[in-house]
């Protein structure tokens, strides 16, 4: 038994190459689980309106920006494949393609604020819900331009396996936040009182601190000689044409998901002030668990997209298995968490609130987290699986199936409200349905073996089977 376990955990592509690369992005990707944890505990002590407006706001701000941030995401896969097949020099000028795109979409990003109010009032939120949102977006929207620019500078650094880098500078702007959005919710160290707003801020500078440290770190000269970091900043039409033919579908994944999840949490917030804000602290509990599934998706892109290069697909396969072991583990921890002891998650939250509106919301949420335990599970397959198809460039599945998998509950979400006038454990059950089918829809996909042959860069790159 142990012989296997450590044949298992030594083998390539077994467990510990495969932490290797995943454990700096799992930090990372934790570290902004945390800074959202801590930022909707601040505002749950400072009004109940703003922890109810906080992600509507910011799930709106991240469908707005899901297409452009899906498509330069995608640079990670090309990054991840040119480093398999040895054509570094090919690196830059993607990385690049990357950074045209986050300053083409900025002002479009920037002209949506006016619009946030009528969107927000149009959904049937409580009138001081409806104001904390249209402020909270109208400071969010100011970093959206980085956040874009950061993925793209990121996936220089994650496509490559580099990924302890990443790892620094998340952790320390997710700590920079921290300060700011105490300093500036509260009106601490001779700062001015700025609620939702001294968060929003907080939020859109450390997104900037982001750009600066990866921009920093990448004018190092053997970064820019060796991948063309310098020469390669020109607009390639070649490039751009195959980053957006193998990005745009993942960015309207992106975009419809999100966008339905938004859309989603509107008709949630029709059902109450306490629903919607139960709903959000559930969802914030619930990013313990999975934000840091999506640093491991984005290690098994990488590895994925690596072997694929290298034209080693069944390493690549036995990459994707390893993560699915590890991500089952931990998976069924947070399930039993949830269902056991989810007073732990909520202590922070009860601290300089009011006690009885505290208890009317705990009572909601941890009825809330017993269909989280149960969907995480679930939520394993559709990480871990839709994340290695995208490193081999299968997103044209991965948009169709999320056209079926999003549209279909949010109808039926809609339709038991507003017809039946079924209520919140109603819109849950649909929740945990659409992540535990789509899912086992990837699953399936994966098994067929398609995703073998695939490959984004262009076949003369590609490294042949020796």
């Amino acid at each position: 038994m142990l012989e296997r376990l450590s044949d298992w955990w030594r083998r390539p592509c077994g467990g510990r190459d495969v932490v290797a690369v995943a454990l700096p992005l799992v930090i990372s990707t934790m570290s902004f689980s945390v800074m959202t944890f801590i930022d909707r505990m601040f505002l749950t002590w400072y009004n109940t309106a703003s922890v109810a407006a906080a992600m509507p706001a910011s799930m709106l701000q991240f469908a707005i920006l899901s297409f452009p941030l899906g498509v330069v995401s995608y640079v990670n896969t090309f990054v991840a494949q040119y480093e398999g097949a040895g054509k570094q020099k090919r690196i830059g000028p993607i990385v690049w393609q990357g950074i045209w795109i986050s300053a083409l979409a900025a002002p479009l990003l920037l002209a949506t604020a006016p619009l946030a109010h009528t969107f927000f009032a149009s959904a049937g939120h409580d009138p001081e819900v409806v104001a904390e949102e249209t402020i909270y977006y109208g400071v969010l929207i100011l970093g959206s331009a980085p956040l874009i620019l950061a993925a793209a500078l990121s996936s220089f650094f994650t496509g490559r396996g580099a990924t302890r880098v990443v790892m620094v500078v998340d952790c320390s702007a997710a700590a920079l936040n921290t300060v700011l959005a105490w300093m500036w919710i509260f009106g601490h160290c001779g700062f001015r009182e700025g609620g939702i707003a001294g968060a929003g801020l907080a939020t859109a500078c450390c997104e900037w601190f982001r750009v600066i440290c990866y921009a920093i770190i990448m004018l190092r000269p053997t970064y820019r000689s060796r991948y063309r970091l310098a020469a390669g900043w020109r607009w390639n039409w070649a490039l751009m044409r195959r980053l957006f033919y193998f990005g745009g579908p993942g960015g309207l994944q992106w975009l419809i998901e999100c966008g339905s999840f938004t859309l989603f949490l509107m008709v949630v917030g029709g059902l109450g002030k306490i629903n919607q804000a139960a709903t959000m602290l559930a969802f914030n509990v619930n990013s313990v668990a999975w934000v840091p599934m999506m640093g491991m998706g984005l290690a098994v892109s990488t590895i994925v997209a690596q072997q694929l290069g290298a034209n080693k697909p069944d390493m690549a396969a036995r990459a994707t298995w390893t993560a699915l072991l590890i991500a089952f583990a931990y998976m069924i921890a947070m399930s039993a968490f949830y269902i056991f002891t989810p007073d732990v998650f909520l202590m922070g939250h009860r601290a300089n609130m009011d006690p009885a509106v505290f208890q009317q919301l705990r009572d909601v949420i941890v009825v809330l987290l017993r269909f989280v335990a149960v969907y995480v599970l679930f939520d394993a397959l559709n990480v871990i699986f839709i994340s290695a198809i995208r490193g081999a460039g299968d997103m044209r599945f991965v948009l169709c199936t999320s056209i079926g998998t999003s549209l279909v509950p949010l109808t039926l979400a809609w339709w038991g409200t507003h017809a039946m006038h079924w209520g919140l454990y109603w819109c849950w059950t649909l929740i945990t349905l659409w992540v535990s089918v789509a899912g086992l829809i990837y699953l399936a996909r994966f098994l067929q073996g398609h995703w073998r042959t695939m490959r984004v860069i262009e076949p003369e790159f590609c490294k042949k089977v020796s």
